[in-house]
């Protein structure tokens, strides 16, 4: 192996595990939501408003933690935020009442928030067009570790050690991220390029992304690509355990199948992007997604009601997430290298306001069923379809962005 490609490799791996943290914290309690609710005298919906509390604070977090990288460096934030996610975490750990629990999970997801918008802004540092891509893919690659992973590990230390140590394993997670980031993540942003960042500017940029249209349709393809997943995230525990009767364990190891779907599927992203092309490997992904994820709707309006059939058409579905999350990522940005920090941010903040949305508008019709959340998902993945179909015609140019093809 090359030097190069020994650095980039490098790179991935920490990156990726950076951003894995915040997820980390989301995916390891699910298997144990229910319990969690018991101990606490907590109704699911209760329980969704600790996730919703965790997306919303990472989505505003990271409006100001784009920014900051930009003015500082990429270290420092990341540093900050990931003492007050380790803090956060113990809190969680001593709650008392799902109200606590509620207000510490938003300031884990505060200190989470750095941990996953700048990584992305080091990426837009050290590459751009396909190299961005087969880095995107790389990182997301390590990024799947923590739906693979964390769920069963959840699970595992719940049953060993009750529910509250799953959040002191959380803070251990975050202690070793941060001496990682110490160790092996030098800053990218040169000192030079920080003189001109100010929150000033960070407002100006915010407006420049805002009025390019482009950008905001891409930006808007990846925020509900990942709500469609964050619906499953909200109500997958319960449909799993009180309508299939799926034990705490099972589930685990259904969650994880997504991640492997999404991990082959990100581990071929580079080849494709370099035969075919950026812009229609994205094109056809969508296309694809919507095919499936409508195809299980139907089904499911028709009455059918098995658990492998759901499984299987969302692990396809989610899989292709793979192809779709790093390609809009990397047009959205290619255009807006001076903006890496704030484009991330902005992008960022879509994706996880737009999964509290999506669970916010589907809590209403959850009632153990899977109608309610497959619905959801399916709805996310109409809306992404129609904004490719619009935003990524063959012959589509937009001024200031390179296409990737």
């Amino acid at each position: 192996m090359s030097s190069s490609n020994a650095q980039v490799s490098r790179y991935a791996i920490v990156l990726g595990l950076l951003t894995t943290i915040g997820p980390f914290a989301i995916d390891m309690y699910l298997p144990a939501l229910p319990a969690i609710g018991h101990a606490l005298g907590a109704d699911p919906h209760a329980m969704q408003a600790s996730l919703m509390a965790f997306f919303i604070a990472v989505g505003a977090g990271q409006l100001v933690a784009g920014p900051l990288s930009d003015m500082f460096g990429r270290r420092r934030p990341m540093v900050a935020g990931l003492v007050l996610f380790m803090l956060a975490s113990i809190g969680c750990a001593l709650a008392p009442s799902v109200g606590v629990l509620v207000a510490l999970r938003f300031l884990q997801g505060l200190g989470a928030c750095a941990c996953m918008v700048t990584p992305r802004a080091v990426v837009r540092d050290l590459y751009s067009g396909p190299e961005a891509a087969r880095m995107m893919s790389l990182l997301l690659m390590v990024y799947s570790v923590s739906p693979i992973l964390a769920p069963l590990v959840g699970s595992l230390v719940a049953d060993a050690a009750g529910w509250r140590a799953v959040f002191g394993v959380v803070a251990a997670l975050g202690l070793a991220g941060l001496a990682m980031l110490m160790a092996f993540l030098p800053e990218t942003r040169p000192a030079a390029a920080r003189l001109s960042s100010n929150f000033r500017s960070a407002m100006a940029g915010y407006g420049v992304l805002l009025r390019d249209r482009h950008f905001m349709a891409l930006a808007f393809m990846a925020s509900f690509t990942v709500s469609g997943f964050f619906v499953y995230v909200a109500n997958s525990p319960f449909v799993m355990s009180t309508h299939f009767g799926v034990s705490p364990r099972l589930y685990a190891v259904l969650f994880a199948l997504n991640a492997v779907s999404l991990l082959a599927l990100s581990q071929i992203n580079g080849w494709l992007v370099a035969r075919y092309g950026i812009r229609r490997v994205l094109r056809t992904a969508v296309m694809a997604q919507a095919a499936t994820v409508g195809l299980l709707l139907v089904l499911t309006l028709a009455g059918v009601d098995r658990l492998p059939v759901l499984v299987l058409l969302l692990m396809i579905g989610f899989g292709l997430n793979g192809l779709v999350v790093p390609a809009t990522f990397v047009l959205a940005m290619e255009g807006h290298a001076s903006l890496a920090g704030t484009a991330s941010a902005l992008i960022g903040t879509m994706n996880f306001a737009g999964g509290a949305v999506m669970v916010a508008l589907v809590a209403p019709f959850a009632d153990g069923r899977p109608l309610p959340m497959v619905a959801g998902i399916a709805c996310c993945a109409a809306v992404v379809l129609v904004l490719a179909l619009r935003t990524l015609r063959p012959a589509h140019r937009m001024l200031g962005v390179v296409p990737g093809s």
